[in-house]
């Protein structure tokens, strides 16, 4: 692999309007409208019809699209996007009207344990791993190329950034979880050397299958439901309120990751690709294999031990992280069964 990160673009490009709430919003990002209150009470408004499907918001593209974008603007930010919208009270106030009824969909999906006892052994249990060979076993047997790119276009959008979200957490931690986090997330950052960054890995991954490993380069490309799940990480990661979700979510990641990183890599392999197009699938087999002894002991351990109160959280994180997995695995899924691109739009 090369000792160079080939990454190009830090920021999100402002992306396609998916509805008239958005293209509102981008109205107001564009510089086009000055006026931000018809973008709020639009906001409000699709929030206030939720109630007729406590779920419909999750597959919602008009609403996954504004939360995706004024997230963004705490995260890596926008392509041509001023930074002084971050904290816009207008913008604000309309995310927290989306977030209202996402939360609720979020809550109703994942549907969680609660009260448990040991919340570090339900971790284990809600975490163990499944027989069914699932999306990770196709892709290990029987995925063709355009179906492996397709998965990374899905999963591009959070792993170019992976871990900066669940960083979030360690200026809200104090002590051993606190310590923990910045073990596991040093890993992430590659131990302090850029082309080991296992966002720079995924990149390399992206590129060898002949695919942009520009940041969100693909926005307009995924669905509704890829966004939702990667909103739903945004959600726990910016509110101090949802550390116990947001800690949750990262152990779910990291006890869920390894075998199908090993699967993914033995699919690539049988398509005739080296370690430049594994590597960050092979990292994972190894590094997630300690990190959740790290992540469901010490950390989610550990702060429920400080904090009794965040174990239901906790638990909830876990379960929203595999609800939506399962949910973006099964829209693949469904869509390959019908010989369809899983993408709102196939790669040419």
């Amino acid at each position: 692999m090369s000792d160079t990160v080939a990454q190009s673009g830090t920021s999100m490009p402002l992306p396609a309007p998916r509805g008239p709430v958005s293209e509102l919003l981008f109205s107001i990002l564009r510089g086009e409208r000055a006026d931000a209150e018809p973008f709020v009470s639009a906001a409000r408004s699709l929030a206030s019809t939720a109630h007729e499907d406590p779920r419909a918001i999750l597959v919602d593209d008009d609403a996954q699209i504004c939360l995706t974008a004024l997230y963004e603007l705490h995260l890596q930010g926008i392509t041509g996007v001023g930074d002084e919208w971050e904290w816009n009270s207008d913008l604000i106030a309309a995310r927290s009207a989306l977030e209202v009824p996402f939360d609720a969909a979020i809550r109703d999906l994942a549907d969680p344990p609660t009260g448990a006892d040991d919340v570090v052994a339900a971790l284990w249990d809600m975490t163990a791993p499944s027989t069914a060979p699932g999306l990770s076993g196709y892709m290990a047997h029987d995925a063709d190329l355009t179906q492996f790119r397709e998965l990374l276009i899905h999963r591009s959008l959070n792993q170019l950034r992976e871990a900066d979200v669940h960083t979030l957490g360690i200026p809200r931690l104090a002590g051993a979880p606190k310590a923990a986090l910045v073990e596991v997330q040093s890993d992430e950052y590659g131990g302090g050397r850029a082309e080991r960054m296992h966002s720079a890995l995924f990149a390399t991954t992206m590129r060898e299958l002949g695919l942009s490993d520009r940041y969100a380069h693909y926005i307009d490309a995924v669905p509704a439901v890829t966004l939702a799940s990667l909103n739903a990480l945004s959600l726990f990661g910016l509110h101090r309120s949802r550390l116990g979700a947001l800690v949750g979510h990262l152990c779910a990641v990291e006890t869920t990751s390894a075998l199908p990183s090993k699967k993914y890599s033995a699919g690539l392999r049988r398509l005739g690709f080296g370690t430049a197009a594994t590597l960050f699938f092979d990292e994972h087999v190894e590094a997630d294999s300690v990190h959740e002894q790290i992540v469901c002991r010490d950390l989610a351990g550990g702060l429920v031990a400080a904090r009794p109160e965040v174990g239901d959280d906790i638990l909830l994180g876990a379960a929203a992280c595999l609800a939506f997995d399962d949910l973006v695995g099964d829209h693949v899924a469904q869509c390959w069964e019908q010989d369809r691109s899983s993408l709102r739009r196939p790669l040419g």
